[in-house]
């Protein structure tokens, strides 16, 4: 990331800047004091109000007003953001005022940024640093994180192979936060250590959904099985992890047989990709991690509609996701371990490829009778759960672009999640609270699993399409060997057809900071 966040104790340790971000609510706006309300400059405070008054700005979450200084202040122009009120004040505002700074900040062509910070964010006079002044839903650290995120997801701008493309970045080389009104000299150091962490904090993890973005949005013809296994083994290497990459050889070896399966039908062979993160030696306790590889998939014999099939290049999301949270890993060593699998395929049509009616074994023995060879990412990540387990993993998440049923019940606003273990499922989605990526429950009832029962093989790989997302998952699960086991369908929210607060169009990067902040908690 070439965008450098900075905290400073003052304005006096400011550097030069073109743009002033203030945030302001309409509680403060509307104080029947407000006339003498400071924020920036006597003048431009008045001006502030007038806008008020002629409610042409609002102070509305979300909301922008920017001014010009007119020579009043060093900063070419000051940008008002609307917040949400300090006693509703929560990470997810934070980071949502904070993108909003980012792409107003972009358009005005700023190169630096000065954010001017709220008693909220700092710990508040008298209330000590580690809670918030208004509300106790997060520490100082927390919304320095919240807020670097939110800046350094709303300045990114997705890769394109358009010519014009380098016109398309933002200007925005750095961002300086700074208390809007001097701190307590006790509480100096405090809130500036924790805003230094947080800043760090919220760069690597921001960083990492930038990787998976930058990833996922990768055409098909750049991203074959072989080329993603070749990025696992280069992120592996540049942190010192150990790793495992299984071609086709070696896959049929260990008896594969579903990602051989849904692969078989591409001139690019399967691979299944392991990475060992080990940062508490000694510790029997291992999560497994599985994220699914389809670099693209036309749905094979049972081919996709042609509308919308360009977007295929998005079924490695979850692939995408697992890599980038070995990059938060390998960046902040958490005192954790983890073996983190890549099943990947291309699932194509041709001569050689596995069709209805076929019956496939998997790796742990299982026959699975193909009723829809769309239904593949089951299929390979039932093989990725098996070579987690037989690596020693305790404990299981998996992360696919599974289902467009998913996608019907929760349109692109939340994933989906199946599990066999409540109280490992509160901790995903106590992690994702943290970050504002939504996870909804999707019901694992007997009925759903029956519906994968088989006249010919052991299971079958779908079943009715009501239900679908649920159906699906406990496929899956049928292969956890009971370990505690979350499964999360980012098939709705992997992928944008439009721009959202701190997210893009296109590829997200979604659940690489719930997991996280699951694993460094």
């Amino acid at each position: 990331m070439s965008v450098q966040f900075i905290y400073a104790s003052g304005p006096a340790a400011c550097g030069a800047a073109d743009v002033t971000v203030v945030f302001v609510t309409k509680d403060e706006l509307k104080q029947s004091g407000a006339a003498g309300q400071k924020w920036v400059h006597p003048q431009l405070d008045e001006a502030l109000r007038q806008h008020v008054a002629k409610e042409l700005f609002r102070g509305e979450p979300k909301e922008t007003l920017v001014m010009p200084t007119l020579g009043l202040l060093p900063e070419s122009h000051v940008l008002f953001v609307g917040i949400t009120a300090k006693d509703k004040m929560t990470t997810d505002s934070l980071r949502d005022a904070a993108a909003v700074a980012a792409k107003a900040a972009t358009r005005l062509k700023a190169a630096a940024v000065k954010q001017l910070l709220p008693a909220a964010v700092l710990g508040g006079s008298g209330t000590g640093v580690g809670a918030s002044a208004g509300a106790s839903t997060f520490t100082v650290k927390q919304a320095a994180q919240a807020m670097t995120d939110g800046y350094a997801l709303g300045l990114f701008v997705r890769k394109t192979a358009k010519k014009a493309d380098a016109k398309r970045q933002s200007t925005v080389a750095s961002v300086t936060f700074t208390p809007a009104q001097p701190l307590k000299a006790a509480e100096a150091s405090n809130v500036e250590a924790q805003w230094k962490d947080g800043i760090h904090r919220g760069v690597v993890f921001a960083e990492s959904v930038r990787y998976a973005r930058d990833i996922t949005n990768l055409p098909g013809n750049n991203l074959t099985p072989q080329k993603l296994a070749e990025e696992a083994e280069a992120l592996a290497q540049k942190y010192n992890l150990d790793y495992e990459i299984f071609d086709e050889v070696a896959a049929a070896e260990e008896g594969m047989g579903g990602l051989l399966g849904v692969g078989q039908g591409s001139i690019h062979p399967p691979r299944m990709v392991v990475i060992h993160y080990e940062g508490a030696p000694g510790d029997d306790e291992k999560w497994g991690l599985i994220g699914k590889g389809i670099t693209f998939d036309t749905g094979g014999i049972c081919i996709k509609p042609k509308v919308g099939m360009e977007e295929m290049i998005s079924d490695m999301g979850g692939a995408a996701t697992v890599l980038g949270v070995v990059r938060i890993l390998g960046e902040l060593r958490p005192a954790m371990n983890a073996v983190i699998v890549i099943p990947t395929a291309e699932n194509m049509p041709s001569d050689r490829a596995f069709k209805p009616g076929d019956v496939l074994t998997m790796m742990n023995g299982t026959t699975v009778e193909i009723v829809n060879t769309d239904a593949e990412g089951r299929l390979v990540l039932a093989d990725g759960l098996t070579t987690a387990l037989r690596r020693g993993a305790t404990k299981l998440i998996d992360v696919a672009t599974l289902t467009g049923a998913v996608l019907v019940a929760l349109g692109d606003v939340a994933t989906g999640s199946v599990t066999n273990d409540e109280p490992l499922h509160q901790q995903v989605i106590a992690a994702s609270q943290l970050t504002g990526e939504r996870i909804w429950p999707l019901p694992a009832f007997p009925e759903f699993r029956r519906q994968l029962d088989s006249d010919a093989a052991d299971m079958k790989n779908g079943g009715s399409r009501y239900g679908a997302a649920s159906i699906a998952g406990l496929f899956i699960g049928a292969f956890t060997e009971e370990k505690p086991w979350v499964h999360l369908d980012v098939a709705g929210t992997a992928w944008l057809e439009r721009d959202k607060v701190w997210e893009v169009k296109g590829a997200t990067g979604v659940m690489v900071r719930t997991l996280g902040e699951l694993f460094t908690q």
